[in-house]
């Protein structure tokens, strides 16, 4: 669906990103990581036609970005912005009217989207009473009230609690489901692991290493396997390195006359895999 081509942004003589490519799926979570000041808002903000690159190109569906695509995409920036003075229905409409929305259709959607909140005690409130995680859900509200099939999500669980963070993931899992393509910008490692279909992690300008988030963990894993076993002395759990054949490796184990309850290959977490490949660069 969207495609990084050989992009590479330039401030004077400092590089902020350099020569990047992405191949974005449709109907995915695309998770963008890389630790502060990687290039990663800089290579959202080409990708919104915000910043122009100093090279490359980024191509929507095939085509190169337009600005009319650009009007279609759902964005939530890391940089929160709500007019405080605005009451909260009021900003809600103002944002979906310049998505192309009637009134009575934002309305309409933006009821379901209170209702499923449970904010709807607050359409009246002005947006400076509310906390900074009220007005989060607010804003997240207004970046995917008009259902777009593109959505940019920069570190979208800043601020929340627990609760309203996994009511977030629930949602953005479902706008997956029902076809949205969406890059998730985080540094949120759990999240990662439970959203992303994909990731690219972005270190000092160039993408480190990019591919389907299940299969990275497993290039980085040790062939490590934790069984759990009985034996004559009782219940025992043990830790060993498979070279070869898994199946030839549990058959040794078997040959020990022992009983196996359980086998489970151990995955490095992404949060372990993003500090080694950061640390091994700086």
């Amino acid at each position: 669906m969207l495609q990084c081509k050989n992009i590479t942004k330039r401030f004077g003589t400092f590089t902020a990103i350099q020569d990047i490519n992405l191949d974005i799926p449709e109907g995915k979570i695309f998770g963008l990581l890389g630790p502060n000041g990687a290039g990663k808002t800089t290579l959202i903000r080409i990708i919104n036609r915000i910043t122009i690159p100093s090279a490359g190109s980024v191509w929507y569906n095939g085509v190169p970005m337009t600005d009319e695509v650009v009007r279609t995409i759902g964005y939530l920036p890391e940089e929160r912005g709500l007019y405080k003075k605005m009451k909260v229905g009021e900003q809600c409409l103002y944002l979906a009217r310049l998505r192309g929305m009637s009134t009575a259709e934002a309305t309409d959607e933006l009821k379901k989207w209170f209702v499923r909140f449970g904010i709807q005690s607050w359409w009246n409130k002005k947006v400076e009473e509310l906390s900074k995680g009220m007005a989060q859900k607010v804003q997240f509200i207004t970046t995917v009230l008009h259902r777009p099939r593109l959505l940019i999500l920069d570190e979208p669980f800043s601020g929340f609690d627990p609760v309203n963070a996994q009511l977030i993931r629930n949602e953005i899992l479902h706008l997956r489901d029902e076809g949205a393509t969406i890059i998730l910008s985080t540094h949120n490692m759990e999240s990662v692991e439970e959203l992303c279909d994909e990731i690219a992690l972005i270190n000092r300008s160039k993408v480190v290493v990019a591919g389907q988030t299940d299969a990275i963990r497993r290039e980085y894993g040790d062939n490590r396997v934790e069984l759990v076993y009985s034996d004559a002395e009782g219940r025992h759990t043990e830790v060993i390195a498979i070279e070869g054949d898994p199946n030839a490796a549990l058959r040794e184990v078997l040959d020990r006359g022992v009983t196996i309850h359980s086998w489970r290959e151990l995955v490095p977490r992404m949060n372990d895999i993003f500090i080694k490949l950061v640390t091994e660069k700086e």
